[in-house]
C-alpha cells in the first residue's frame, strides 16, 4: 500500500428519515438512523487503521456532519444511479493519478481494517477485487482502473449484483479474487449482525 493508493467510501449524510429507510419502517426513523451513525463511524474508524489516502463520496450535497468526516476529504457521488457513481468516482480518483482504489459502504459491520488492507494487496496480482455481501451484493469493489462493463446492465440492490459482476469479468477475461463473504445491515432481520462491529470495534 501506498500513498497512490485511495480507499473509496460511499456513504448518505446521517439525516434523520433519509437512511436506512427500508430498517426504518420497522423501527423506526430515529433508531435507523442511530443504526446507521454507528456503521458509518465503524466503517471511518477502520479506514483510519489503513495505511492509504481516504475520501468520502456522499449522495448529496447537504452540509456535513463533523461528527462523522472529521479528518477524510469528501466530495459528491455523481450518476443516475449506484453504478454510475460507482463508475466515476473510481475515474475520478484515477484521473487524480491513483494508481489503486477500493470503494466500501457504510453497511458492513463486520469489515475491519485488515480486509481493507487485504483487497489493496490483492490488487498488486489481479485486475478485480470484489467482497460478497450475504444478501448477493457486494461490500468491496476494487480496481486499478476502470472498467465500465462492470457497472452497466446491473440491477443495482437486488440478490444478483455479486453473480452478474463475477459473470462480466470471467466474460470480459478480468482476473479477480474474492475476499470472505461478510452481513450488510439493510432490514430489521440483519440487525444480529451489529454485533461483528464490537468485536472488531
Amino acid at each position: 500500500m501506498a500513498q497512490t493508493d485511495i480507499l473509496i467510501i460511499f456513504a448518505k449524510r446521517p439525516v434523520y428519515g433519509k437512511v436506512k429507510t427500508r430498517l426504518a419502517v420497522s423501527i423506526g426513523p430515529a433508531a435507523a438512523l442511530e443504526i446507521y451513525r454507528q456503521l458509518l463511524n465503524h466503517t471511518l474508524d477502520i479506514a483510519t487503521k489503513v495505511e492509504v489516502e481516504k475520501i468520502i463520496f456522499y449522495s448529496d450535497e447537504t452540509a456535513p456532519d463533523n461528527r462523522t468526516v472529521s479528518g477524510f476529504r469528501s466530495t459528491t457521488q455523481h450518476g443516475v444511479d449506484l453504478g454510475e457513481r460507482m463508475k466515476n468516482a473510481f475515474a475520478d480518483v484515477f484521473r487524480q493519478g491513483y494508481a489503486k482504489a477500493v470503494i466500501v459502504g457504510a453497511d458492513c459491520p463486520a469489515i475491519d481494517e485488515t480486509i481493507v488492507a487485504a483487497a489493496f494487496d490483492t490488487l498488486d496480482k489481479r485486475d478485480v477485487v470484489i467482497g460478497p455481501a450475504y444478501d448477493g451484493g457486494y461490500y468491496l469493489l476494487g480496481m486499478k482502473r476502470v472498467h465500465p462493463m462492470l457497472f452497466e446492465n446491473i440491477p443495482w440492490s437486488t440478490a444478483t449484483v455479486f453473480e452478474k459482476t463475477v459473470a462480466i469479468c470471467k466474460n470480459d477475461e478480468l482476473s479477480y479474487s474474492l475476499l470472505p463473504p461478510l452481513p450488510d445491515v439493510d432490514e430489521e432481520k440483519d440487525l444480529p449482525h451489529l454485533a461483528k462491529m464490537n468485536q472488531h470495534g
